[in-house]
């Protein structure tokens, strides 16, 4: 695949990485937990609300936008179902992928989403590493452009951490649970919205000792603007480079009224929203061309972008990914990593199964395997 920015060169530099660890190359990819109902959605979004309700009411919003998304080897999913969760599991481990980071929603002692993560770490199955990503912001109704209006607000007190910390031991000493020089491994995905993340990670290190968990390994991730610094200054060991990362994704190709594209394609339609619409290859060379930081960051891909199915007005798109600039962004990226053996070669894929926001490894009915097939590809390359 030939794009604007080339691979680096490992052959530059043999001497840096060893075999054994070129062989650790661990891919992880962002799991949601949302494809089941619960009693709150029920209330807010209407009765048996779960990510496929958005995913199928979604509708192309220019000519050649490809949507809706639809599932294809795993079909519309129950994550309440053991043989759906171990079907998951299956599938990511013959494509390459190490390990799901599921997302974990905690207010104030109080968990939403909870049932799929509470099965796999109570039942033991499936038997596939995994670690926890905290997804630490408020609810609001910002599907439906009411974001004044909060749902699930996050509350932060001292006795709060303690108490999160404590919860999280029992995952942290399973043993399917991802480490990072045998430290369990935690995320924070906003970790700036913490009123005093230093007294927080404090707070959490000392209680994991005293539990029995021993040192721990927390990662901010770095997806909005304010986060793009040294995540060590606030109790962090290491960052995460959550894709796309939005600060970087450069000009918009297009930002006019659906109704303007529609008339000028004579296609009928009346009233649309705006929409932000940016060149996938573009991005790609943009994101291997960031420079490099000074403090410890795992890096991240995405096969892909389009919140649509959740954003009627003013949705970001990633036009025109194809599994083969994802593979050569993936081969990059790899390359780059196992160059700088600082970190364990992890890197992040967002994600798993983001299909309302048009992100997932799951096959899908136009590309099939494809993106599973690539990310094999680039991994098999190294190992």
């Amino acid at each position: 695949m030939t794009l604007n920015s080339e691979p680096i060169n490992s052959s530059e530099s043999p001497s840096v990485y060893s075999e054994s660890f070129v062989d650790n190359i661990r891919l992880i990819a962002f799991y949601l937990p949302q494809f089941h109902p619960i009693p709150e959605n029920d209330q807010w979004w209407g009765k048996g609300f779960t990510e496929w309700t958005n995913v199928t009411k979604a509708k192309p919003q220019f000519p050649g936008h490809y949507q809706p998304h639809l599932p294809a080897d795993l079909g519309f999913y129950d994550l309440r179902l053991r043989e759906a969760r171990q079907a998951q599991a299956d599938l990511a481990r013959e494509y390459g992928i190490y390990g799901f980071c599921y997302y974990h929603y905690w207010f104030n002692g109080q968990r939403i989403l909870e049932r799929p993560f509470n099965e796999v770490l109570q039942s033991g199955e499936p038997n596939f590493p995994f670690c926890l990503c905290w997804a630490n912001e408020s609810w609001t109704r910002r599907w439906d452009g009411q974001e004044q209006e909060i749902l699930m607000k996050q509350v932060y007190t001292e006795q709060d951490d303690q108490q999160h910390i404590r919860y999280l031991a029992e995952a942290f000493q399973d043993p399917r649970y991802i480490r990072v020089k045998g430290k369990p491994l935690f995320l924070v995905y906003r970790a700036n919205q913490l009123p005093n993340p230093l007294k927080t990670t404090e707070i959490w290190r000392e209680e994991a000792q005293k539990l029995g968990v021993g040192e721990i390994f927390l990662a901010r991730v770095e997806s909005f603007l304010d986060e793009h610094n040294d995540p060590r200054k606030i109790g962090f060991d290491a960052a995460v480079e959550f894709q796309p990362d939005w600060g970087k994704l450069g000009k918009k190709l297009q930002s006019r009224k659906r109704w303007e594209i529609a008339r000028k394609y004579g296609l009928a339609h009346q009233s649309y929203g705006i929409h932000n619409i940016f060149d996938y290859q573009t991005m790609v060379t943009r994101m291997l061309s960031k420079p490099i930081v000074n403090y410890p960051r795992f890096p991240g891909v995405t096969p892909s972008w389009d919140n649509t199915a959740r954003r009627q007005v003013a949705a970001t798109i990633l036009k025109d990914s194809t599994p083969e600039i994802y593979e050569y962004w993936l081969k990059a990226v790899i390359e780059k990593t196992i160059s700088k053996p600082e970190l364990p070669p992890i890197i992040f894929i967002n994600a798993w199964n983001e299909w309302a926001e048009g992100n997932h490894l799951e096959p899908c009915q136009r590309w099939g395997r494809s993106y599973l097939e690539a990310t094999q590809r680039a991994i098999k390359q190294f190992s």
